[in-house]
């Protein structure tokens, strides 16, 4: 919707103060956007795609030059200019995709999964460019991988099933806080009488044997206190340490909030 593919079922949207509805065009023209598998033409050379695009957004004839000259050198696509789109790897053409929406310097900048099947160091490199392209313009990335996420967005939304679950979700993580221990014991005994410490919201297995994550309401339960507790209970405490939350803990936490609410309140 915000890049004019789709119409609004109701609201409106504003970019830039433009109506996307009523004024498509000129709020089109603000944004630079990349779909996941960005449709490029492959028997077109690199460096004239480009400037075919450049055209096609409205970039003076005479600036045309200049803005490809740009795009091609943030995006480092200076050695293949001259080859055929076709015969390009994944990272390349994903980096022609980027540079065609960076063309008209758009003050919003739209990326849908942008390192989808690439390699290791090619998801490296796009996440340091995709940092790199904000400060000046707002950049939006949509993806479900969320460690990527988590490694490139300064404020980061959960949209679950067309709901928006948080427009802060880093922010929603600071309200509980986790801690990584080490209990010797049968798992479930262990969580029961983990979970049954005043204080504790919740405790679940983590990703090695006799290892439990647990969150605590804020300045509800200081270490010492969970320590204290857990021995109380008898059981061998071999490590506790204040864990930072991550993403993935808040968004698995906002989707079972979710869950358990009625549907006539949802």
């Amino acid at each position: 919707m915000l890049a004019g593919y789709l119409p609004p079922s109701s609201g409106n949207i504003r970019i830039d103060g433009i109506d996307v509805a009523a004024d498509s065009l000129a709020a089109r023209a603000r944004v630079g956007y990349v779909p996941e598998d960005a449709p490029l033409y492959d028997d077109m050379r690199a460096g004239e795609f480009l400037r075919f695009m450049a055209a096609i957004k409205g970039v003076a004839g005479h600036a045309v030059r200049g803005a490809v000259a740009t795009a091609a050198a943030q995006l480092e696509l200076g050695p293949v200019l001259g080859m055929t789109i076709g015969k390009l790897s994944r990272g390349y053409r994903q980096r022609v995709a980027l540079a065609q929406a960076l063309l008209n310097d758009p003050p919003l900048l739209i990326l849908d999964e942008p390192t989808n099947a690439l390699d290791a160091y090619q998801v490296i490199a796009v996440r340091a460019l995709v940092r790199s392209l904000a400060g000046r313009r707002t950049v939006l990335v949509a993806s479900h991988v969320l460690t990527e996420i988590e490694r490139v967005a300064s404020r980061i939304m959960i949209l679950v099933d067309g709901r928006l679950l948080t427009t802060d979700a880093m922010r929603e993580a600071g309200s509980a806080r986790p801690f990584r221990l080490r209990v010797a014991g049968p798992d479930p005994t262990v969580l029961a009488a983990l979970k049954a410490i005043p204080g504790v919201i919740n405790a679940v297995p983590a990703d090695t044997a006799e290892s439990y994550l647990v969150e605590v309401g804020p300045s509800q339960l200081a270490a010492a206190d969970l320590a204290r507790a857990i021995v109380g209970h008898g059981f061998a405490l071999s490590e506790l340490a204040e864990a930072k939350p991550s993403l993935e803990h808040v968004f698995l936490d906002l989707t079972r909030q979710v869950s358990t609410m009625p549907a006539n309140t949802a």
